[in-house]
């Protein structure tokens, strides 16, 4: 298992100080939101591309990959009714796979939920089979660019579309791409009622990429989860992924969360 952490808690930094920052405190890469880049990351330049993945690797740390996808630009969504939407969200996707693999990144994780969500008066059948559309042809994509993309179940709190991770691997399996894999989140996985450890073990064919957090929103051990269970559920399944550190509560200060979120981590791993 390799630790990284998530970029936007560290509001307003370079990113080539986020890398030193996560090298200094033992972290091995660094997991980006395209939209602290940029709102639209067809407006990075291959000098600026080349200027961050210099940057991470001057601070010996990887580029994990790209998570909140569909936050900028605004009107995005992956199965929306129109088709021109959903056109342009899929020509969105094709960017952000550039991207990432001018990053040399290895993941994308697909969250976003607020375009994903399934509104009143729409169909549930014609809205996954839009959604299943938009994956595989991004998938296909990706697999060219040495890219894997990452389902992200969340909990019905956030979106009624893909909340467990057996909805999620339903999906996956539909689309049928090596390159279309799960994450799984521990604030989404608790919050839905779920027991991680038993998505782990039930899942961990389909799974590549695994957000760390809390049910509280906030860093991993800060809430009511049971961690000690979920990374030996991991070992015992030879997970070789990333443990991603995302947390959504930004107090009190970046440095603070990411050290806390090693040192918890670690001597779980490490016990």
């Amino acid at each position: 298992m390799k630790l990284a952490i998530c970029n936007e808690m560290f509001e307003d930094w370079k990113i080539e100080d986020v890398f030193d920052c996560a090298s200094q405190l033992g972290y091995q890469a660094v997991e980006i939101a395209p939209f602290t880049l940029a709102d639209d990351v067809r407006d990075i330049s291959t000098r600026e591309r080349s200027r961050i993945k210099k940057a991470a690797a001057e601070s010996k740390v990887e580029i994990a990959g790209l998570h909140w996808l569909l936050v900028s630009p605004k009107g995005l969504y992956v199965n929306h009714p129109d088709d021109a939407i959903r056109q342009e969200t899929l020509d969105y996707f094709y960017a952000l796979i550039d991207l990432c693999a001018d990053l040399d990144g290895e993941v994308m994780v697909i969250g976003s939920p607020q375009q994903r969500s399934v509104q009143e008066g729409w169909s549930a059948d014609r809205t996954w089979n839009y959604a299943k559309e938009t994956f595989s042809q991004s998938a296909a994509y990706a697999q060219d660019k040495g890219v894997t993309l990452c389902m992200e179940p969340l909990s019905d709190n956030q979106t009624n579309f893909i909340n467990t991770p057996a909805q999620a691997v339903e999906m996956i399996q539909q689309v049928d791409n090596p390159n279309f894999r799960l994450i799984l989140d521990v604030c989404s996985t608790a919050n839905q009622g779920l027991d991680m450890p038993t998505e782990i073990q039930e899942f961990s064919d389909h799974l590549v990429h695994f957000h760390t957090n809390d049910n509280n929103l906030y860093l991993p051990g800060s809430g009511d989860v049971d961690y000690p269970p979920i990374i030996e559920a991991l070992k015992a399944v030879e997970f070789d992924g990333y443990l991603s550190t995302e947390v959504f509560k930004f107090e009190p200060d970046p440095v603070t969360i990411a050290s806390r979120s090693i040192q918890f981590l670690r001597d779980l791993i490490e016990s």
